[in-house]
């Protein structure tokens, strides 16, 4: 064989490779997709409009014309299709827990990216019944958007009604925003992430605390910064009498500062979420130095108190996604989620306390053992102290206005009111304690 054609077959094994690779890459996975949704419950039907993108499909043959353009002359049978593949097999809603049956697709037509129909459901209705795209219009079916109409038979538009949106598989990020409009009701919005599970679009309160009971407890879990807060609590107490009033001030601290977030009392500034979790690794690291210092310490549930309103901000930065799961119950969710925070502290505790007694058999091991310990977890917080900083320093600092002075000046006022309480609960426990021994000694 001659190198002139060993270099046509190596050509000729090229472009077909490029040209399978091509066709491959025309099915690719999106990268991210967002479909809207709206559902209305109404007398005996509940209808749901649904919006996603047709490039998120690649199961269904579309007609075509000259030059591959859809033929929409001829296209009803694939949007159909489309929209059952696409959403309705994704789609579970239930009528106080029951399963609704199969929708009936009312209507479903494909319509150009530049439609802005899906702004309110009135209007989204009306575009999707009404006239569609005119026949002669050139549009590719990669760049089309799918919008249906589906009706659900129900008992009672005044049920409770939850939805189970699975659409996480059309696209590597997902997003479905969803808006219910109950009877009379309040329209309530929903921003979900790939597979958000079975979301009650109305919870009742027992509904949505135990919801918040749950994340609560995963949220605590899951934050390696609050659990290693917490061993530095632990470490220097391990007797439940000790630790009753520590964990208790860390408690009502962090609730305090999680309630005020969740109406909107803290700052919404850029910089704030980043300056939390700095003062968080720097409350670790402080209590960490402090662990190494003093084998007994004073005071501990005043530093305690003071640093829980730090994490409880950090705690509110979980809730943010979430608390459009409460409904109308925000207060009861907020105390689930503080509750569900207890219980993983309660486990926590649990584990370590019998742990370290165990490690801790004689005292001076029991020294050694916590300066070890203390040593490593100061080591791992001052890192993320200095990385936290690092995204810190890069926002501007923040210019004064009057709202944010006055925000500042509430805040202030706190502390100041928690100073004074600090310094003067333990002057009269000091006090309280004398009294026995002064009138004693006139006996």
């Amino acid at each position: 064989m001659s190198i002139r054609s060993l270099v046509c077959y190596v050509a000729a094994f090229v472009a077909t490779l490029a040209c399978v690779a091509g066709t491959a890459c025309a099915h690719d996975i999106p990268r991210d997709v967002t479909v809207q949704t709206f559902v209305k419950p109404d007398g005996q039907t509940l209808r749901v409009l649904a919006r996603v993108p047709l490039r998120a499909l690649s199961d269904v043959e579309f007609p075509r014309r000259e030059r591959d353009f859809v033929d929409l002359e001829r296209v009803d049978q694939a949007l159909d299709d489309a929209a059952r593949l696409l959403l309705s097999n994704n789609l579970e809603l239930r009528e106080d827990d029951t399963p609704l049956a199969s929708p009936r697709i009312v209507s479903a037509r494909m319509s150009l990216e530049s439609d802005r129909s899906f702004a309110t459901f009135d209007e989204a209705l009306a575009h999707v019944t009404g006239p569609g795209l005119p026949a002669d219009t050139s549009i590719y079916w990669e760049q089309g958007i799918l919008d249906v109409l589906f009706e659900y038979p129900i008992e009672s538009d005044v049920a409770h009604f939850s939805v189970h949106a699975a659409f996480d598989r059309l696209a590597l990020k997902v997003v479905t925003s969803l808006q219910f409009i109950p009877p009379g009701g309040t329209l309530r919005a929903y921003l979900l992430e790939g597979d958000a599970g079975l979301v009650n679009l109305d919870p009742q309160w027992h509904q949505a605390a135990a919801r918040f009971v749950v994340l609560g407890f995963q949220h605590i879990l899951g934050g390696m910064d609050h659990l290693l807060f917490l061993l530095c609590i632990v470490i220097p107490f391990r007797r439940a009498r000790t630790l009753i009033p520590i964990v208790t001030a860390f408690t009502v601290a962090h609730s305090i500062t999680l309630i005020a977030a969740a109406y909107n009392l803290a700052p919404d500034a850029l910089w704030f979420p980043p300056l939390i979790e700095t003062l968080i690794a720097m409350s670790i690291v402080y209590l960490a130095l402090e662990n190494i210092v003093s084998a007994r310490l004073g005071g501990r549930w005043i530093i305690t108190f003071l640093f829980g309103l730090v994490h409880g901000f950090g705690f509110s930065f979980g809730l943010q996604h979430t608390l459009q799961f409460a409904g109308s119950h925000l207060v009861t969710s907020l105390l689930a989620f503080n509750v569900g925070i207890e219980l993983g502290q309660l486990l926590v505790l649990a584990i370590c306390l019998p742990l370290l007694s165990l490690l801790f058999r004689y005292k001076q091991a029991e020294r050694v053992g916590t300066i070890i310990l203390m040593v490593i977890v100061a080591h791992t917080a001052w890192h993320w102290m200095l990385e936290r900083f690092d995204v810190l320093r890069q926002f501007p600092w923040p210019t004064v206005t009057a709202a944010g002075l006055a925000s500042s000046l509430r805040w202030l006022l706190l502390l100041v009111v928690l100073a004074a309480a600090a310094w003067l609960i333990p002057l009269l426990q000091r006090r309280a304690a004398s009294e026995p021994t002064v009138e004693s000694s006139e006996r």
